[in-house]
Protein backbone atom coordinates (compact mmCIF):
# COMPACT_ATOMS: atom_id res chain seq x y z
CA UNK A 1 0.00 0.00 0.00
CA UNK A 2 1.60 3.33 -1.23
CA UNK A 3 2.10 5.63 1.39
CA UNK A 4 2.80 8.96 -0.71
CA UNK A 5 1.40 9.08 -3.55
CA UNK A 6 2.92 12.27 -5.68
CA UNK A 7 0.75 12.71 -9.12
CA UNK A 8 1.72 15.16 -11.65
CA UNK A 9 4.28 17.61 -9.06
CA UNK A 10 6.44 20.42 -10.36
CA UNK A 11 9.04 22.58 -8.59
CA UNK A 12 10.05 26.05 -10.04
CA UNK A 13 11.98 28.13 -8.22
CA UNK A 14 13.28 30.66 -10.90
CA UNK A 15 13.62 28.18 -13.07
CA UNK A 16 12.10 24.46 -13.15
CA UNK A 17 13.28 22.32 -10.92
CA UNK A 18 11.25 19.30 -12.01
CA UNK A 19 7.77 18.35 -13.30
CA UNK A 20 4.97 16.01 -14.36
CA UNK A 21 6.33 14.02 -11.45
CA UNK A 22 4.35 10.80 -10.62
CA UNK A 23 5.70 8.24 -8.39
CA UNK A 24 3.94 6.06 -5.37
CA UNK A 25 6.67 5.37 -1.57
CA UNK A 26 5.56 2.04 -0.06
CA UNK A 27 6.05 0.35 2.86
CA UNK A 28 9.71 -1.23 2.24
CA UNK A 29 10.91 1.13 -0.31
CA UNK A 30 14.45 2.00 0.28
CA UNK A 31 14.78 5.27 -2.51
CA UNK A 32 17.45 6.72 -3.30
CA UNK A 33 17.14 9.82 -5.77
CA UNK A 34 19.90 10.90 -7.62
CA UNK A 35 20.32 14.78 -9.51
CA UNK A 36 22.93 17.48 -9.87
CA UNK A 37 23.17 20.27 -7.08
CA UNK A 38 20.30 22.86 -6.84
CA UNK A 39 18.22 20.44 -9.37
CA UNK A 40 15.44 19.81 -6.73
CA UNK A 41 16.33 16.80 -4.27
CA UNK A 42 15.75 18.92 -1.07
CA UNK A 43 13.14 20.82 -2.27
CA UNK A 44 11.44 17.48 -3.37
CA UNK A 45 11.68 16.25 -0.09
CA UNK A 46 10.47 19.20 1.78
CA UNK A 47 7.51 18.98 -0.32
CA UNK A 48 6.91 15.29 0.55
CA UNK A 49 7.07 16.25 4.22
CA UNK A 50 4.56 19.23 3.95
CA UNK A 51 7.09 21.71 4.34
CA UNK A 52 6.95 22.98 1.11
CA UNK A 53 4.17 24.15 -1.37
CA UNK A 54 4.91 22.50 -5.21
CA UNK A 55 3.50 24.89 -8.26
CA UNK A 56 1.70 21.88 -9.47
CA UNK A 57 0.46 18.60 -8.86
CA UNK A 58 -0.67 16.75 -6.01
CA UNK A 59 0.62 15.19 -2.80
CA UNK A 60 -1.66 12.11 -0.91
CA UNK A 61 -0.26 11.03 2.48
CA UNK A 62 -1.76 8.16 4.51
CA UNK A 63 -4.07 9.38 7.18
CA UNK A 64 -2.01 9.84 10.39
CA UNK A 65 1.20 9.56 8.66
CA UNK A 66 4.22 10.79 10.57
CA UNK A 67 7.14 11.43 7.90
CA UNK A 68 10.47 12.16 9.80
CA UNK A 69 13.21 14.59 7.57
CA UNK A 70 16.52 14.45 8.70
CA UNK A 71 17.79 17.92 6.74
CA UNK A 72 21.52 18.77 6.10
CA UNK A 73 22.24 21.57 8.37
CA UNK A 74 21.89 22.22 12.18
CA UNK A 75 19.27 24.88 13.57
CA UNK A 76 21.31 27.56 14.57
CA UNK A 77 19.40 27.22 18.26
CA UNK A 78 20.61 23.71 18.95
CA UNK A 79 24.27 24.75 18.62
CA UNK A 80 24.66 25.38 22.45
CA UNK A 81 22.39 21.90 23.49
CA UNK A 82 23.78 19.02 24.39
CA UNK A 83 23.94 16.13 21.96
CA UNK A 84 21.73 14.34 24.52
CA UNK A 85 19.49 17.04 25.33
CA UNK A 86 19.14 17.67 21.47
CA UNK A 87 17.39 14.73 20.79
CA UNK A 88 15.63 14.55 24.35
CA UNK A 89 14.15 18.26 23.08
CA UNK A 90 12.32 16.23 19.85
CA UNK A 91 10.06 14.42 22.08
CA UNK A 92 6.71 16.57 22.80
CA UNK A 93 6.81 18.19 26.30
CA UNK A 94 4.67 16.21 28.14
CA UNK A 95 6.55 12.48 27.25
CA UNK A 96 9.85 14.62 27.91
CA UNK A 97 10.20 13.67 31.75
CA UNK A 98 8.19 9.60 31.46
CA UNK A 99 10.16 8.92 27.84
CA UNK A 100 13.29 9.74 27.98
CA UNK A 101 14.41 6.32 27.97
CA UNK A 102 13.70 6.33 24.26
CA UNK A 103 16.40 8.65 24.03
CA UNK A 104 19.17 6.40 25.38
CA UNK A 105 17.40 3.91 23.12
CA UNK A 106 18.16 5.73 20.02
CA UNK A 107 21.57 7.07 21.05
CA UNK A 108 22.64 3.08 21.84
CA UNK A 109 21.70 2.02 18.57
CA UNK A 110 23.31 4.84 16.85
CA UNK A 111 26.71 3.65 19.17
CA UNK A 112 27.02 7.14 20.45
CA UNK A 113 29.57 7.04 23.26
CA UNK A 114 28.78 8.52 26.92
CA UNK A 115 31.09 11.11 26.88
CA UNK A 116 30.00 12.53 23.48
CA UNK A 117 26.35 12.82 24.87
CA UNK A 118 26.79 15.44 27.31
CA UNK A 119 28.55 17.57 25.04
CA UNK A 120 27.12 20.80 22.99
CA UNK A 121 26.72 20.18 19.30
CA UNK A 122 28.76 23.49 18.62
CA UNK A 123 32.02 21.09 19.97
CA UNK A 124 31.21 18.06 17.65
CA UNK A 125 31.82 17.52 14.29
CA UNK A 126 29.97 17.83 11.19
CA UNK A 127 29.41 14.04 11.14
CA UNK A 128 28.33 13.53 15.09
CA UNK A 129 25.82 16.64 14.61
CA UNK A 130 24.64 14.97 11.72
CA UNK A 131 23.73 11.49 13.54
CA UNK A 132 22.34 14.70 16.41
CA UNK A 133 20.12 15.41 13.31
CA UNK A 134 18.85 11.69 12.75
CA UNK A 135 18.46 11.02 16.15
CA UNK A 136 16.14 13.56 17.08
CA UNK A 137 13.68 12.59 14.34
CA UNK A 138 14.15 8.35 15.17
CA UNK A 139 13.26 9.41 18.41
CA UNK A 140 9.88 10.52 17.17
CA UNK A 141 9.07 7.14 15.44
CA UNK A 142 8.33 8.80 12.64
CA UNK A 143 6.59 6.37 9.90
CA UNK A 144 8.91 7.23 7.19
CA UNK A 145 12.32 8.53 7.01
CA UNK A 146 13.56 11.43 4.36
CA UNK A 147 17.59 11.83 4.77
CA UNK A 148 19.22 14.67 2.84
CA UNK A 149 22.50 14.11 2.00
CA UNK A 150 22.99 11.69 5.13
CA UNK A 151 27.07 10.71 5.04
CA UNK A 152 28.11 14.42 4.79
CA UNK A 153 31.08 14.74 7.26
CA UNK A 154 31.00 10.72 8.13
CA UNK A 155 33.92 9.05 7.71
CA UNK A 156 34.00 5.55 6.04
CA UNK A 157 33.27 3.66 9.90
CA UNK A 158 30.22 5.93 10.42
CA UNK A 159 28.79 5.49 6.85
CA UNK A 160 28.97 1.95 7.72
CA UNK A 161 27.21 2.17 10.93
CA UNK A 162 24.82 4.41 9.03
CA UNK A 163 24.46 1.60 6.30
CA UNK A 164 23.95 -1.04 8.84
CA UNK A 165 21.61 0.65 11.29
CA UNK A 166 19.55 2.00 7.62
CA UNK A 167 19.69 -1.71 6.77
CA UNK A 168 18.36 -3.03 10.02
CA UNK A 169 15.48 -0.83 10.15
CA UNK A 170 11.78 -2.29 10.10
CA UNK A 171 11.22 -3.23 6.49
CA UNK A 172 7.57 -1.23 6.65
CA UNK A 173 9.29 2.03 7.35
CA UNK A 174 10.09 3.51 4.09
CA UNK A 175 13.15 5.51 4.08
CA UNK A 176 13.88 8.19 1.13
CA UNK A 177 17.46 9.36 0.66
CA UNK A 178 18.94 11.83 -1.35
CA UNK A 179 22.51 11.64 -1.33
CA UNK A 180 25.73 11.78 -4.03
CA UNK A 181 27.89 9.05 -2.27
CA UNK A 182 27.27 6.30 -4.76
CA UNK A 183 28.36 3.40 -2.88
CA UNK A 184 26.34 4.24 0.02
CA UNK A 185 23.22 4.24 -2.61
CA UNK A 186 24.00 1.13 -4.02
CA UNK A 187 24.52 -0.75 0.04
CA UNK A 188 21.57 0.85 1.13
CA UNK A 189 18.42 1.72 -1.73
CA UNK A 190 16.22 -1.17 -3.95
CA UNK A 191 14.92 1.98 -6.10
CA UNK A 192 16.19 5.15 -7.24
CA UNK A 193 14.42 7.99 -8.99
CA UNK A 194 16.53 10.17 -11.32
CA UNK A 195 15.40 13.77 -11.13
CA UNK A 196 14.93 15.62 -14.19
CA UNK A 197 12.92 19.01 -15.02
CA UNK A 198 11.20 17.26 -17.50
CA UNK A 199 10.28 13.26 -17.75
CA UNK A 200 12.13 11.70 -14.16
CA UNK A 201 12.81 8.15 -14.17
CA UNK A 202 12.20 5.82 -11.82
CA UNK A 203 13.53 2.15 -11.77
CA UNK A 204 13.07 -0.68 -9.21
CA UNK A 205 17.01 -1.02 -8.71
CA UNK A 206 19.55 0.47 -6.41
CA UNK A 207 22.09 2.77 -8.01
CA UNK A 208 24.52 1.72 -10.11
CA UNK A 209 22.39 -1.12 -11.75
CA UNK A 210 19.29 1.97 -11.92
CA UNK A 211 22.36 4.27 -13.99
CA UNK A 212 23.16 1.73 -16.64
CA UNK A 213 19.42 0.87 -17.44
CA UNK A 214 19.18 5.09 -17.40
CA UNK A 215 22.02 5.51 -19.66
CA UNK A 216 20.89 2.77 -22.03
CA UNK A 217 17.20 4.81 -22.50
CA UNK A 218 19.15 7.85 -23.37
CA UNK A 219 20.80 6.14 -25.66
CA UNK A 220 18.03 4.37 -27.09
CA UNK A 221 16.47 7.71 -27.64
CA UNK A 222 19.52 9.44 -28.91
CA UNK A 223 19.58 7.11 -31.40
CA UNK A 224 15.49 7.12 -32.19
CA UNK A 225 15.60 10.95 -32.38
CA UNK A 226 18.79 11.00 -35.05
CA UNK A 227 16.59 8.23 -36.58
CA UNK A 228 13.50 10.51 -36.94
CA UNK A 229 15.62 13.71 -37.90
CA UNK A 230 17.25 11.82 -40.56
CA UNK A 231 14.18 10.31 -42.23
CA UNK A 232 12.63 14.18 -42.09
CA UNK A 233 15.22 15.17 -43.94
CA UNK A 234 15.17 12.52 -46.59
CA UNK A 235 11.60 13.17 -46.66
CA UNK A 236 12.42 16.69 -47.26
CA UNK A 237 15.07 16.11 -49.85
CA UNK A 238 12.54 13.68 -51.82
CA UNK A 239 10.24 16.86 -51.50
CA UNK A 240 12.26 18.90 -53.11
CA UNK A 241 12.97 16.78 -56.24
CA UNK A 242 9.61 15.70 -57.13
CA UNK A 243 8.73 20.15 -56.25
CA UNK A 244 11.03 20.85 -59.14
CA UNK A 245 9.89 18.15 -61.21
CA UNK A 246 6.58 19.27 -60.68
CA UNK A 247 7.08 22.52 -61.48
CA UNK A 248 8.56 21.74 -64.64
CA UNK A 249 6.28 19.62 -66.08
CA UNK A 250 2.88 20.99 -64.41
CA UNK A 251 1.50 17.91 -62.56
CA UNK A 252 -0.64 18.28 -60.18
CA UNK A 253 -0.44 15.02 -58.32
CA UNK A 254 3.59 15.63 -57.85
CA UNK A 255 2.95 18.84 -56.20
CA UNK A 256 0.43 17.27 -53.56
CA UNK A 257 2.89 14.43 -53.45
CA UNK A 258 5.47 17.28 -52.43
CA UNK A 259 2.91 18.73 -49.68
CA UNK A 260 2.01 14.93 -48.58
CA UNK A 261 6.31 14.44 -47.74
CA UNK A 262 6.37 18.00 -46.24
CA UNK A 263 3.82 17.48 -44.17
CA UNK A 264 5.45 13.80 -42.99
CA UNK A 265 8.67 15.27 -42.44
CA UNK A 266 7.44 18.51 -40.54
CA UNK A 267 5.34 15.50 -37.84
CA UNK A 268 8.21 13.55 -37.23
CA UNK A 269 10.23 17.01 -36.63
CA UNK A 270 7.56 17.60 -34.41
CA UNK A 271 7.09 14.69 -32.47
CA UNK A 272 10.97 14.10 -32.11
CA UNK A 273 12.62 14.69 -29.02
CA UNK A 274 16.00 14.54 -28.19
CA UNK A 275 17.91 12.40 -25.30
CA UNK A 276 18.29 14.38 -21.85
CA UNK A 277 21.44 16.08 -21.89
CA UNK A 278 22.29 16.69 -18.12
CA UNK A 279 22.66 20.48 -18.01
CA UNK A 280 25.99 21.09 -15.64
CA UNK A 281 26.26 22.63 -12.29
CA UNK A 282 29.62 23.80 -13.72
CA UNK A 283 32.86 22.26 -15.18
CA UNK A 284 35.23 20.44 -12.97
CA UNK A 285 38.48 20.70 -15.12
CA UNK A 286 41.85 20.07 -13.50
CA UNK A 287 45.42 20.53 -15.84
CA UNK A 288 48.83 18.87 -15.29
CA UNK A 289 52.52 20.97 -16.39
CA UNK A 290 54.40 18.40 -15.85
CA UNK A 291 57.94 17.78 -14.18
CA UNK A 292 60.76 15.79 -15.66
CA UNK A 293 61.54 14.26 -11.90
CA UNK A 294 61.23 10.96 -11.18
CA UNK A 295 60.21 10.89 -7.79
CA UNK A 296 58.20 13.77 -6.46
CA UNK A 297 57.95 13.02 -2.33
CA UNK A 298 60.41 10.87 -0.15
CA UNK A 299 59.70 9.61 2.75
CA UNK A 300 62.42 8.27 5.29
CA UNK A 301 60.32 6.77 8.00
CA UNK A 302 58.74 10.14 8.88
CA UNK A 303 57.39 10.56 12.31
CA UNK A 304 53.49 11.76 12.30
CA UNK A 305 52.52 12.77 15.44
CA UNK A 306 50.10 14.77 17.12
CA UNK A 307 50.47 18.34 18.53
CA UNK A 308 51.79 17.64 21.71
CA UNK A 309 54.28 14.86 20.37
CA UNK A 310 52.65 12.25 20.62
CA UNK A 311 53.18 9.66 18.02
CA UNK A 312 50.23 8.94 15.41
CA UNK A 313 52.75 6.22 13.22
CA UNK A 314 55.71 6.13 11.23
CA UNK A 315 55.39 6.40 7.40
CA UNK A 316 58.44 3.43 6.51
CA UNK A 317 60.58 4.54 3.79
CA UNK A 318 58.20 5.49 0.49
CA UNK A 319 58.16 7.02 -2.66
CA UNK A 320 55.77 9.06 -4.79
CA UNK A 321 56.54 8.41 -8.34
CA UNK A 322 55.64 10.73 -11.17
CA UNK A 323 52.14 9.57 -12.69
CA UNK A 324 51.32 7.80 -8.85
CA UNK A 325 47.83 8.01 -7.54
CA UNK A 326 47.97 6.98 -4.11
CA UNK A 327 45.04 7.21 -1.78
CA UNK A 328 46.27 6.98 1.97
CA UNK A 329 43.74 5.22 4.08
CA UNK A 330 43.35 4.87 7.46
CA UNK A 331 40.76 5.17 10.30
CA UNK A 332 39.68 8.66 11.57
CA UNK A 333 41.88 10.06 13.99
CA UNK A 334 44.46 7.75 12.35
CA UNK A 335 46.83 10.96 11.29
CA UNK A 336 46.28 11.58 7.28
CA UNK A 337 45.00 14.76 7.47
CA UNK A 338 48.72 15.65 9.35
CA UNK A 339 50.55 13.37 6.82
CA UNK A 340 48.95 15.67 3.71
CA UNK A 341 49.85 19.06 5.69
CA UNK A 342 53.46 17.85 6.17
CA UNK A 343 54.18 17.03 2.80
CA UNK A 344 52.53 20.53 1.95
CA UNK A 345 54.93 21.77 4.14
CA UNK A 346 57.85 20.45 2.22
CA UNK A 347 56.28 21.45 -1.10
CA UNK A 348 55.72 24.60 -0.53
CA UNK A 349 58.43 25.73 2.43
CA UNK A 350 61.47 23.39 1.85
CA UNK A 351 63.16 24.81 4.36
CA UNK A 352 61.10 23.92 7.50
CA UNK A 353 60.18 20.42 6.06
CA UNK A 354 59.45 17.81 8.32
CA UNK A 355 62.07 15.70 9.75
CA UNK A 356 62.26 12.85 6.80
CA UNK A 357 59.54 14.49 4.32
CA UNK A 358 61.45 15.55 1.29
CA UNK A 359 59.73 16.79 -1.77
CA UNK A 360 61.56 17.72 -5.25
CA UNK A 361 62.23 21.73 -5.83
CA UNK A 362 60.22 21.41 -8.94
CA UNK A 363 56.87 20.69 -7.61
CA UNK A 364 53.97 23.37 -7.82
CA UNK A 365 51.49 22.52 -5.65
CA UNK A 366 47.80 21.80 -5.94
CA UNK A 367 46.30 21.78 -2.87
CA UNK A 368 42.44 21.09 -1.75
CA UNK A 369 41.31 20.20 1.77
CA UNK A 370 37.84 19.19 2.69
CA UNK A 371 36.30 22.67 4.53
CA UNK A 372 37.91 24.66 1.23
CA UNK A 373 39.81 26.60 3.54
CA UNK A 374 41.47 28.23 1.06
CA UNK A 375 38.34 30.18 0.12
CA UNK A 376 37.88 33.07 2.60
CA UNK A 377 33.77 33.60 3.38
CA UNK A 378 34.64 37.15 3.16
CA UNK A 379 36.26 37.04 -0.34
CA UNK A 380 34.38 37.43 -3.85
CA UNK A 381 34.77 34.54 -6.60
CA UNK A 382 35.87 37.43 -8.28
CA UNK A 383 37.94 38.45 -5.94
CA UNK A 384 39.69 35.13 -5.31
CA UNK A 385 40.59 34.44 -9.29
CA UNK A 386 41.00 37.82 -9.80
CA UNK A 387 43.89 38.31 -6.67
CA UNK A 388 45.93 35.03 -7.62
CA UNK A 389 45.40 34.66 -10.87
CA UNK A 390 46.84 37.39 -14.08
CA UNK A 391 43.63 36.61 -16.20
CA UNK A 392 41.56 39.88 -16.88
CA UNK A 393 38.20 40.45 -15.45
CA UNK A 394 36.40 39.13 -18.88
CA UNK A 395 38.30 36.36 -18.98
CA UNK A 396 37.52 35.40 -15.19
CA UNK A 397 34.29 35.70 -15.16
CA UNK A 398 33.90 33.71 -18.01
CA UNK A 399 35.83 31.01 -16.22
CA UNK A 400 33.55 31.42 -13.26
CA UNK A 401 30.51 30.89 -15.36
CA UNK A 402 32.00 27.95 -16.81
CA UNK A 403 32.49 26.80 -13.26
CA UNK A 404 28.98 26.62 -12.26
CA UNK A 405 29.67 30.45 -10.52
CA UNK A 406 26.56 32.42 -12.36
CA UNK A 407 27.38 36.44 -12.98
CA UNK A 408 25.09 37.85 -10.54
CA UNK A 409 27.04 35.44 -8.02
CA UNK A 410 30.55 36.49 -8.71
CA UNK A 411 30.80 39.43 -6.59
CA UNK A 412 28.74 38.26 -3.73
CA UNK A 413 30.24 36.93 -0.96
CA UNK A 414 31.68 32.66 -0.88
CA UNK A 415 30.10 32.55 2.19
CA UNK A 416 26.67 32.77 0.40
CA UNK A 417 27.99 30.01 -2.05
CA UNK A 418 26.19 26.81 -2.14
CA UNK A 419 28.71 23.82 -0.70
CA UNK A 420 28.44 22.20 -4.79
CA UNK A 421 29.23 25.84 -5.77
CA UNK A 422 32.30 26.47 -3.45
CA UNK A 423 34.24 23.03 -4.17
CA UNK A 424 33.66 23.57 -8.08
CA UNK A 425 35.27 27.10 -7.46
CA UNK A 426 38.09 25.31 -5.80
CA UNK A 427 38.67 22.52 -7.98
CA UNK A 428 38.53 26.31 -10.95
CA UNK A 429 41.64 27.24 -8.49
CA UNK A 430 43.45 24.12 -8.20
CA UNK A 431 43.19 24.23 -12.65
CA UNK A 432 44.15 27.52 -13.21
CA UNK A 433 47.60 27.26 -10.23
CA UNK A 434 48.74 24.32 -12.82
CA UNK A 435 50.50 22.28 -10.84
CA UNK A 436 52.14 18.93 -11.06
CA UNK A 437 51.36 17.36 -8.06
CA UNK A 438 48.12 17.24 -6.14
CA UNK A 439 47.32 17.15 -2.33
CA UNK A 440 43.88 16.18 -2.26
CA UNK A 441 41.93 16.02 1.45
CA UNK A 442 38.22 14.37 0.78
CA UNK A 443 38.12 16.55 -2.73
CA UNK A 444 34.46 14.79 -3.28
CA UNK A 445 32.50 16.42 -0.27
CA UNK A 446 29.91 18.77 -1.92
CA UNK A 447 30.32 17.67 -5.38
CA UNK A 448 27.56 16.18 -7.03
CA UNK A 449 27.54 12.51 -8.94
CA UNK A 450 28.67 14.08 -12.23
CA UNK A 451 31.28 16.28 -10.32
CA UNK A 452 32.59 13.41 -8.72
CA UNK A 453 33.16 11.14 -12.31
CA UNK A 454 34.07 14.64 -13.92
CA UNK A 455 37.29 14.97 -11.24
CA UNK A 456 37.89 11.21 -11.64
CA UNK A 457 37.98 11.67 -15.48
CA UNK A 458 40.60 14.74 -15.44
CA UNK A 459 42.67 13.23 -12.58
CA UNK A 460 43.11 10.14 -15.08
CA UNK A 461 42.90 11.48 -18.44
CA UNK A 462 45.77 14.45 -17.07
CA UNK A 463 47.83 11.33 -15.32
CA UNK A 464 48.09 13.09 -12.66
CA UNK A 465 50.60 12.82 -9.92
CA UNK A 466 48.44 13.12 -6.56
CA UNK A 467 48.00 11.93 -2.96
CA UNK A 468 44.49 11.56 -1.90
CA UNK A 469 42.53 11.58 1.16
CA UNK A 470 38.82 10.10 0.92
CA UNK A 471 35.82 7.93 2.61
CA UNK A 472 34.30 8.07 -0.86
CA UNK A 473 34.60 4.37 -1.65
CA UNK A 474 33.46 4.48 -5.53
CA UNK A 475 36.16 7.53 -6.06
CA UNK A 476 38.99 6.05 -4.26
CA UNK A 477 37.85 2.74 -6.53
CA UNK A 478 37.99 4.53 -9.38
CA UNK A 479 41.00 7.13 -8.58
CA UNK A 480 43.95 5.34 -6.72
CA UNK A 481 46.72 2.92 -8.64
CA UNK A 482 48.76 2.98 -4.87
CA UNK A 483 47.17 2.28 -1.40
CA UNK A 484 48.80 3.34 2.01
CA UNK A 485 47.39 2.12 4.92
CA UNK A 486 47.66 3.47 8.45
CA UNK A 487 47.28 1.06 11.29
CA UNK A 488 49.25 -0.23 14.49
CA UNK A 489 51.06 3.40 14.24
CA UNK A 490 52.94 1.91 11.10
CA UNK A 491 51.69 3.25 6.91
CA UNK A 492 52.61 0.15 4.93
CA UNK A 493 51.25 -0.25 1.28
CA UNK A 494 48.69 -2.89 0.44
CA UNK A 495 47.44 -3.99 -2.86
CA UNK A 496 43.73 -2.66 -2.79
CA UNK A 497 41.11 -1.01 -0.69
CA UNK A 498 38.65 -3.41 -0.21
CA UNK A 499 39.90 -5.39 2.58
CA UNK A 500 40.18 -2.17 4.86
CA UNK A 501 36.80 -0.91 3.36
CA UNK A 502 35.37 -4.46 4.71
CA UNK A 503 37.38 -4.38 8.16
CA UNK A 504 35.48 -1.17 8.66
CA UNK A 505 32.50 -2.58 7.69
CA UNK A 506 32.86 -4.91 10.36
CA UNK A 507 33.40 -2.40 12.75
CA UNK A 508 29.59 -1.39 12.64
CA UNK A 509 28.51 -5.19 12.56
Amino acid sequence: MALINLRSLGATLGAPLFSNLNLSVESGDRLGIVAANGRGKSTLLRAISGGFEPTSGDITRSRGLRVGHVEQNVPAGLFGTSFYDAVLGALPAEQADSESWRVDIVLDSLDVPEDMRGRPLSQLSGGWQRLALLARVWVTEPDMLLLDEPTNHLDLARISQLENWLNALPRDVPVVICSHDRAFLDAVTNRTLFLRPENSQAFSLPYSRARAALDEIDASDERRFQKDMKTAQQLRRQAAKLNNIGINSGSDLLVVKTKQLKQRADKLEEAARPAHQERSAGAVKLANRGTHAKVLVTLEDAPVATPDGTLLFRTGKQWIRQGDRVVLLGRNGSGKTRLVNMIRQAVQAPEKAPAGVKATPSLVLGYGDQALSDLADGDTPLGVIGKRFELGEQRARSLLAGAGVAIDMQESAVSRLSGGQKARLGMLVLRLTNPNFYLLDEPTNHLDIDGQEALEGELLKHEASCLVVSHDRSFVRSVGDRFWLIERKRMIEIEGPEGFFASVAGDGD
